[in-house]
């Protein structure tokens, strides 16, 4: 029976490859001369520090925009709110997204049971299964997956026949 899995996973190299993109331009940048702004990557959570608010917000624009260049869907991004400190000092976690949560992978699969094809969902852990007769129906669920706007950036893999 051929089949594929739907994932959504960020691919830690090019995440990598991003934040030492960042730090790169936050070495150079004028602005961040003399000042203690750090970019930290710890498996899948981005440490930001900066010495006030608005060194953050410039900190943050260039880890997305290093992040998105590196076409890392944004949607696998989570920000969180930046802890400012009394003395001025700002700190912020970024969390990179990785797997399909079970309230998401069921919305995947009932929209694919909406298509009307023949083939079958499975969750498996934190990602769908679609297995099928036909190898077209597995392209058409590819497609209508692709075309339609989940809250997780999806990817497949593993396509056997």
């Amino acid at each position: 029976m051929p089949s594929f899995d739907i994932v959504s996973e960020v691919n830690p190299m090019e995440l990598q490859n991003a934040i030492n993109q960042a730090q790169k331009e936050l070495a150079n940048r004028f602005d961040f001369k003399g000042s203690k702004a750090e970019i930290i990557l710890e498996k899948n959570e981005i440490k930001l520090t900066a010495g006030d608010q608005f060194k953050m917000k410039a900190l943050v624009e260039i880890v997305i925009g290093k992040i998105a260049k590196r076409n890392i869907s944004l949607k696998s991004v989570d920000q969180g709110e930046p802890d400012l400190s009394p003395l001025g000092h700002a700190r912020q976690t970024i969390k990179i997204k990785q797997g399909i949560e079970t309230p998401i992978a069921k919305e995947i699969c009932q929209f694919i049971k909406g298509k009307g094809l023949k083939v079958t969902t499975q969750i498996q852990e934190q990602q769908v299964r679609v297995t099928g007769k036909n190898r077209d129906d597995l392209q058409d669920v590819i497609a209508a997956v692709r075309g339609h706007d989940f809250p997780v950036a999806v990817n497949f893999q593993n396509f056997r026949d």
